[in-house]
């Protein structure tokens, strides 16, 4: 390995998640270009990924501490008060394994709405609009159920739906009650972007996860003598001779390398971007002073604008019948989208995840939800450097909730989410419906343990006895108080709840958008080019100017995609 710090490369992508693996793959595919990608996680090559990885159904992966930067904590919602800020901040699961996010998120293949990039390019992205990405789109993927100007046929990542004979009796009865409700079934959730229920569009094949690192890292692209993979190494910071970025400091198995290239890459996502940049003098420069750090490029809006999904959930105990009993297969057969009503929200600015089980344990066997959020949220975060220490994670406040109209829209759709499980063919198959809410208790019993199984068996056989016991075990076990009755006739109650309760769907994107140049809080120009240096691209969901009505998986891809073009063109220029 000692080698790889010995070269000079074309290409140095410092980061190999979604973004990352298919860079490597495109600026390899020629054969000319020497390309390293550099990964805190470790590399499973094909076949040897762990099973909970490969899985169909995506909760043990994403919950397994394995997987995840250990130390690194936000805060959510918004303090509305001029009492000091006393959110405590929590743990946030965020990948560290080659894929990224891919290989452990819920495999979610949702691009967004034409208007998302239509809006992209009124904010500066320019070359960014629908038009101009859904051929990236189409590059991306096989869809296997589709054949149509919207989808393609020969992509690398496999993209599916589950069909109606293999749903649980609980899809199919959300099915009938948003049929009866207006919302209309659509056949294509990407090819029809207007308000209706589907079956979600999922990045799978044959029952297993299909990751940006299966699809994009596979056997043939790893045989290229060009791609130089180099997992379970951190970067430190990025290596700067006047303007110009040449390389970055690494370090593997304790000891620190440097690893040089004519173009570097940042695909570490949007909550780990941002600090490498201002660790290496690129970002606010009163800030980087304060910490000690010699500027190199004064960009305000590196760490600025951080943009997640505000989410929310309602789950009811299912019974015995239309539970999802087999533990590898896909637990989210349907989703829909809606319009709120809500001024200036526009419309499908709300999506709701239908799951017929809600965790990896004998509990979430049980349950069946709608995890709702806010599909175009306008509260804005902010992510700054807390260390110039490398092994510091970044201070990161989501402040979800500053901007009113997300308050209202999930106080909204708890109502919405609550009068869909009074509808006839619900109530029959799901009873006892409750607010529920990724809590750290509950984040501290979803982690995938022996104890926590046990602890699982044990309740779950409480949720099983008769109808007064189960409503006394949640009420006291897993809401600790909190009922849709009390929420819903109690303003004061329900707002003390919403802010307390309110999370992310891990979709964290914003912090290094792109924009035009005459825009002070742009970072990066519309091929990814950081403003104020050279040889300097980045490229993972930070560049986005906000982020679009999808998981965030997809349109990641599509933009390395997209760059990759972008930096084949320059080279070959």
């Amino acid at each position: 390995m000692s080698e790889i710090f010995s070269k000079r490369f074309d290409y140095v992508i410092l980061g190999g998640g979604s973004a990352g693996c298919t860079l490597a793959n495109r600026l390899s595919a020629d054969g000319r270009g020497e390309v390293a990608l550099i990964e805190a996680g470790k590399d499973y090559p094909p076949g040897s990924e762990p099973a909970d990885i490969r899985s169909s159904y995506a909760l043990g992966a994403a919950f397994n501490p394995a997987y995840h930067w250990s130390d690194l904590k936000v805060r959510l919602s918004h303090n509305p008060t001029n009492e000091p800020d006393r959110r405590t901040p929590r743990f946030m699961e965020q990948a560290r394994v080659v894929g990224g996010g891919s290989s452990i998120n819920a495999q979610m293949a949702n691009r967004g709405a034409p208007l998302d990039y239509d809006e992209w390019e009124s904010l500066g992205a320019r070359g960014w609009g629908w038009d101009d990405v859904l051929p990236y789109f189409r590059k991306l993927e096989t869809d296997q159920d589709i054949d149509d100007d919207y989808h393609g046929k020969d992509g690398p990542i496999p993209v599916r739906r589950v069909p109606e004979p293999e749903w649980t009796d609980f899809s199919r009865a959300v099915s009938q009650a948003l049929t009866d409700d207006g919302l209309k079934p659509l056949p294509d959730q990407n090819g029809f972007f207007e308000d209706g229920w589907f079956a979600c569009a999922i990045s799978n094949k044959d029952e297993q996860r299909a990751s940006a690192a299966m699809g994009f890292l596979d056997a043939e692209a790893r045989k290229r003598p060009n791609l130089h993979i180099v997992s379970e190494t951190t970067v430190e910071r990025l290596i700067s001779e006047g303007k110009r970025v040449t390389g970055a400091h690494v370090r593997q198995r304790g000891k620190t390398h440097e690893v040089r290239g004519n173009r570097i890459v940042v695909s570490s996502g949007a909550l780990h971007t941002p600090p490498l940049l201002m660790r290496s003098g690129v970002g606010p420069a009163g800030d980087l002073r304060d910490l000690g750090i010699d500027v190199v490029a004064d960009r305000p809006g590196v760490g600025a604008n951080l943009n997640e999904h505000p989410t929310l959930a309602v789950s009811a105990y299912l019974s015995n019948g239309a539970r999802l009993r087999t533990p590898d297969r896909r637990h989210a057969h349907i989703a829909f989208r809606y319009s709120s009503g809500v001024a200036d929200c526009g419309p499908g600015d709300m999506y709701v995840s239908v799951t017929a089980k809600s965790g990896w344990h004998p509990v979430g066997i049980r349950l069946g939800s709608f995890l709702m959020w806010c599909n175009k949220p306008y509260s804005r975060g902010r992510l700054r450097l807390a260390s110039a220490d490398p092994a510091a994670e970044p201070d990161v406040d989501f402040n979800m909730l500053s901007d009113r109209r997300d308050y209202d829209r999930l106080t909204q759709g708890l109502r919405r989410m609550a009068g869909y499980f009074d509808h006839p063919t619900l109530r029959r198959i799901a009873r006892d419906p409750f607010p529920s809410a990724y809590s750290e208790r509950v984040k501290r019993i979803g982690a995938v343990t022996t104890k926590n199984r046990v602890l699982t068996t044990i309740l779950a056989a409480i949720l099983d006895l008769p109808g007064p016991v189960r409503r006394s075990a949640i009420r006291n076990l897993i809401t600790m108080g909190d009922t849709l009755r009390d929420l819903l006739g109690d303003e004061k109650r329900m707002e003390e709840y919403v802010r307390g309760n309110v999370t992310g769907c891990w979709h964290p994107s914003g912090t290094c958008r792109m924009g035009a140049a005459d825009d002070p809080m742009a970072v990066a120009d519309p091929s990814g080019a950081v403003y104020g240096v050279e040889g300097l691209t980045v490229c993972d969901a930070s560049i986005f100017p906000c982020v679009p009505r999808a998981n965030t998986n997809i349109p990641t891809i599509m933009c390395a995609e997209k760059i990759s073009d972008a930096l084949l063109a320059e080279a070959a220029a």
